[in-house]
């Protein structure tokens, strides 16, 4: 059905061609505008959302009624995915950040799907651990570690699962602002800019207009302290 080449990060990414295309003919295929809600939290929806081609930003309500940057999502990715399994409300907040394509997936040819095809759903058992595993972390590092070494963290976790290499580095291009980078690290944006600044003049990497290139992979990982991780 498609000669596209999927993220690995992506669940997409993680499918054979057969199954992938399998995938995609289930799905409704819908276009959204930019800045259109995708899926609202505490809605009584049941569907997922399977990115196509699209850019997208998971958000939760704070107390104080401002909206904080869990997540971004790319095209490959699924959202929505804990509701159809488990029957709960929306927890989160998904927006498109440019206008894009999606495929609607109703909740029982969702289902079907996976008990058709186990492999599929192995793998999507994978992204909500890795998805529950970022958040733990996440929870850890805002306790634990300086603002630097959480950028480096989260810019780790970006470029593996959404970055293109090219001759300079590793690109993550994903159409993030400093603002919304800051809202991921748990850090006022002034601090942001700061580990940014450390990191620019290290030479571990180069930024431009929503875009980061990773010059210095290693250096990175000894910033973020992943000597334990894989």
């Amino acid at each position: 059905m498609t000669d596209r080449i999927w993220l690995s990060g992506t669940l997409l990414g993680r499918l054979d061609e057969t199954t992938r295309d399998r995938l995609l003919a289930v799905g409704i295929r819908r276009s959204v505008k930019e800045s259109q809600v995708v899926l609202r939290e505490g809605a009584l929806e049941s569907h997922v959302v399977l990115l196509d081609d699209a850019l997208a930003k998971v958000t939760v309500e704070m107390a104080d009624g401002r909206q904080a940057l869990l997540a971004i999502r790319m095209s490959g990715d699924i959202v929505g995915e804990i509701s159809a399994l488990n029957g709960t409300p929306r927890t989160a907040t998904v927006t498109a950040c440019r206008a894009s394509i999606v495929r609607i997936i109703h909740r029982n040819a969702f289902r079907a799907f996976l008990r058709s095809n186990p492999d599929a759903a192995t793998e999507v058992a994978g992204i909500v651990a890795d998805r529950l595993r970022w958040a733990n972390r996440r929870r850890v590092d805002f306790a634990s570690y300086p603002v630097k070494v959480r950028l480096a963290r989260v810019l780790w976790e970006i470029a593996t699962a959404y970055g293109r290499r090219s001759r300079e580095g590793l690109v993550v291009d994903v159409g993030l602002t400093q603002s919304e980078l800051a809202t991921l690290c748990g850090a006022a944006e002034i601090s942001l800019q700061k580990a940014l600044g450390t990191m620019r003049e290290a030479g571990i990497l180069a930024t431009g207009y929503r875009e980061i290139v990773i010059l210095n992979s290693q250096g990175l990982r000894a910033v973020a302290d992943l000597d334990d991780f894989a």
